[in-house]
């Protein structure tokens, strides 16, 4: 099996069966391996069969390789690019609570100043 594929490779493959746990993955027409759900892309897939049905060509990067077992891992979503996580500061705030810096409360800086006013005049 090793002549054939290695670790790290990248190939592409066609989803042969879908079971709750993953997707069996045909390399070639001998070797078959498995993508387990949690590699099948990034974040979290609650049910496999809203991402792959049998029949679809996948691109595939081979995680590892059991000759022993035989048996080979396979990944999906190290084929793709990982999703940008969105910063706080990329977020949107909802309307109420934009633009009320001045509204309500006064900010520990002026706050700050005052106390330390008050705390010389008791001495």
């Amino acid at each position: 099996m090793t002549d054939k594929f290695e670790t790290g490779q990248i190939l592409e493959g066609k989803v042969t069966g879908i079971q709750p746990y993953g997707a069996f993955v045909a390399l070639d027409e001998e070797i078959q391996g498995l993508v387990h759900i949690s590699e099948v892309t990034h974040g979290y897939v609650k049910d496999i069969n809203e991402h792959l049905t049998v029949g679809d060509g996948v691109k595939v990067k081979i995680l590892n390789i059991d000759e022993e077992k035989n048996k080979v891992s396979l990944s999906i979503r190290a084929t793709e690019e990982a999703p940008k996580k969105r910063t706080n500061v990329e977020k949107k705030q909802p309307a109420s609570q934009q633009d009320n810096s001045n509204a309500g409360f006064n900010s520990l800086k002026d706050k700050l100043e005052d106390w330390i006013e008050q705390s010389t005049f008791k001495k």
